[in-house]
């Protein structure tokens, strides 16, 4: 068994796995990995399964020390990684010797990195995964939902590797962000419905995992009160304010405003990756094109094998 020794984190520092899945009826949120595209690279890399325990890094300030030479990899955002003075770019496997640090700084390019390490790391498996969910004291190093802290080692038992790097790392683009409509999008206003997909919208400073708020026109809605329902990942609620608000893989089970929609998954990845003050579009798009867009993607994982 090898082992990471935690030095520095933050509580957006969190050991995260695909999710939880088959829980919702219970009230128990999914969790997971935001940018789900990264964390599968940074697996990928090493050759683990594709939803393996991975470090999800927001922001920077992490620093972990190796007690053993250990061959580990990083995918997604750019948080100015380096082992000493010597950068370590995202989107490929590296070494790091016995008694180097590995530090993350700040964002660069993204907000979200994902270090993997051979096998996964270990952690107690809660309701079928250990993903961190902190407001509901679930997963995580310990499985009772706590971020990463100084101190706290990541253990794994893999041995790893070649050396590998992706032939494109996946990085967010400023392309519009594709959105399955809902169920209440004609129940909007006819401006409206203009409005969310011709204007710009900022993302918010109130943004975490549960969701993110978009700011812009305000969004009328001229429909009837609705009984809450389920919430899908990706979906896109309007308040009564008209920002609207795109629910993450920490949002609530069931809620009673309106959708306009959802975001696809590969959407969801990317603005997993926007920082507040950055600028989003959307973008409609049909079921069968994004699942034929999100199986076309999926093969790339056996095309770069």
């Amino acid at each position: 068994m090898s082992r990471l020794i935690i030095e520095a984190s933050t509580p957006l520092c969190l050991l995260q796995d695909a999710g939880r899945f088959g829980v919702r009826h219970l009230g128990v949120t999914q969790g997971g990995a935001l940018d789900w595209v990264s964390m599968s690279w940074a697996n990928w890399l090493l050759g683990n399964v594709l939803d393996a325990p991975v470090v999800e890094i927001t922001l920077g300030g992490f620093t972990v020390q190796a007690e053993d030479y250990c061959l580990l990899a990083l995918a997604g955002a750019d948080l100015g990684a380096c082992i000493g003075e010597r950068a370590v770019s995202p989107g490929r496997s590296f070494i790091l010797q016995k008694g180097q640090r590995l530090r993350f700084t700040q964002p660069i390019n993204g907000a979200r990195a994902y270090l993997a390490a051979p096998g996964g790391f270990n952690a107690p498996q809660v309701l079928g995964s250990c993903s961190t969910v902190v407001r509901e004291e679930l997963g995580g190093l310990h499985g009772f939902g706590q971020a990463l802290g100084a101190g706290d080692c990541l253990a794994y038992y893999g041995t790893g590797g070649r050396i590998k790097a992706l032939a494109a790392p996946a990085l967010p683009t400023n392309t519009p962000l594709d959105v399955i409509l809902g169920a209440q999008i004609g129940q909007f206003s006819g401006q409206s419905l203009f409005d969310i997909f011709n204007n710009e919208w900022t993302l918010d400073s109130r943004a975490d995992r549960m969701g993110m708020r978009l700011l812009g026109t305000p969004l009328h809605y001229q429909g009837p009160s609705l009984i809450s329902e389920g919430i899908p990942l990706g979906a896109i609620q309007v308040p009564p304010d008209g920002q609207p608000i795109v629910l993450l893989n920490d949002r609530q089970t069931i809620g009673g405003y309106p959708r306009m929609g959802a975001l696809t998954p590969l959407a969801l990845a990317r603005l997993a990756q926007y920082l507040p003050g950055q600028v989003v579009r959307l973008a409609p798009m049909l079921q069968l094109t994004a699942h034929l867009q999100h199986m076309q993607f999926l093969t790339q994982y056996s095309a770069q094998a």
